[in-house]
């Protein structure tokens, strides 16, 4: 199915990958983006072998190590702060490392600089005010008054998915872990070579994202879901480290900008049904969001991206493509989910303790399969 006309509801990861992918493919591409200012967190992103191996699958790979630091293992830390495990991590591309550390900002240059330049057509602070599919295509009204008219639509607008509220009313709903994570853009040291996590009810990563920085994520239990002011941020946050290791204690005192501090409320869900309803597909967190404890969420959305296009590519009909598109990734995908959550669960005591050893390397063999 050649020079088909899409549009992508979304501009972030999985949104500016499908993008690129199906740019590649000769498709024409529109991609809307609500946020006037294409703007993302400041913080960074961890990203494992498996997404080295689609960025060089993009030919995005030296754009990308260019904005990034690599690493080859992880370290786990008991609470006390003892190291009790280095966990090895396969290179997935030759010549490259197996895990990097990346500022989403710099992330989201990187791939929409590629998206623009690829020819597709972004449109920003727009949003689809209508999806009508009459079976022959689809017909969208946008929030600036104009129109279109696509084969597809694309779906790639995250957990709280506008898309799949419209096309597919009545579809699970993203739930409330009981658990919330904070970030925090540091100075790096100049011994922070991988990722090292902290175990404990208080999980905590420190993760390198350039030469001069790393980012420190913290996950805390949240019952209730309690909102935080925005004043005051960086001392709630402080607070929250106060029974952590030593090291992390001292880190902690560096967290004084309430506006450098990222707070989300940790939410999952995984679409069982059907991931497309008509002309209408869904990818990314608008069909499996995960919580970050394996860090493969923007990473399964880049996958999704690439097996949408190549389905697209060799099927016959949409409904062919979309079909074969979630049987190669529903399995994958919800492995993720339900492993990323379990982590969780075992750290709020609503479940048996994961070994984040054991967790991390069986997650590393996943992703290392073919996509």
């Amino acid at each position: 199915m050649l020079n088909l006309e899409i549009l992508i509801v979304g501009g972030g990861i999985g949104g500016l990958t499908a993008a690129i992918a199906l740019r590649r493919d000769g498709h024409r591409v529109t991609v809307i983006e609500k946020d006037p200012e294409w703007a993302v967190y400041g913080v960074g992103i961890i990203q494992q072998g498996n997404v080295l191996r689609a960025m060089k699958e993009l030919d995005l790979l030296d754009d990308y190590m260019d904005a990034a630091v690599g690493f080859d293992f992880v370290a786990v830390h008991a609470p006390d702060g003892t190291q009790v495990a280095k966990v090895p991590s396969p290179r997935l591309v030759e010549g490259y490392p197996a895990n990097v550390g990346i500022g989403r900002p710099a992330l989201h240059k990187v791939l929409g600089d590629r998206t623009i330049a690829a020819g597709a057509d972004v449109r920003l602070g727009v949003t689809a005010e209508t999806i009508e599919d009459d079976g022959e295509g689809v017909t969208v009204r946008f929030s600036d008054g104009s129109g279109g008219r696509y084969d597809i639509v694309i779906g790639a607008d995250g957990v709280y998915s506008d898309t799949r509220q419209k096309v597919m009313p009545g579809a699970e709903e993203p739930e409330y872990t009981g658990q919330a994570v904070w970030r925090y853009n540091l100075p790096r040291p100049s011994d922070l070579d991988a990722l090292h996590v902290y175990n404990g009810p208080t999980g905590v990563g420190l993760v390198p994202i350039s030469d001069e920085l790393m980012y420190m994520y913290v996950t805390t239990p949240e019952p209730g879901n309690p909102w935080y002011d925005e004043d005051g941020l960086a001392q709630v946050m402080r607070g929250k480290l106060a029974a952590t290791a030593q090291p992390i204690r001292e880190l902690a005192e560096n967290i004084t900008d309430d506006q450098g501090v990222v707070y989300r409320p940790l939410e999952a869900m995984m679409l069982t049904g059907a991931w497309h309803k008509g002309r209408a597909v869904l990818l990314g967190d608008a069909v499996h969001a995960t919580t970050p404890h394996l860090g493969q969420g923007a990473g399964m959305a880049i996958e999704d991206s690439i097996v949408l296009a190549e389905e697209l590519a060799k099927a016959d009909s949409f409904e062919a493509a979309f079909n074969a598109y979630r049987e190669r990734r529903f399995e994958r995908c919800k492995y993720i989910v339900e492993s990323s959550l379990a982590i969780c669960h075992g750290q709020l005591g609503k479940g048996p303790a994961v070994d984040n050893h054991k967790a991390t390397a069986e997650m590393f063999e996943v992703t290392a399969q073919p996509i």
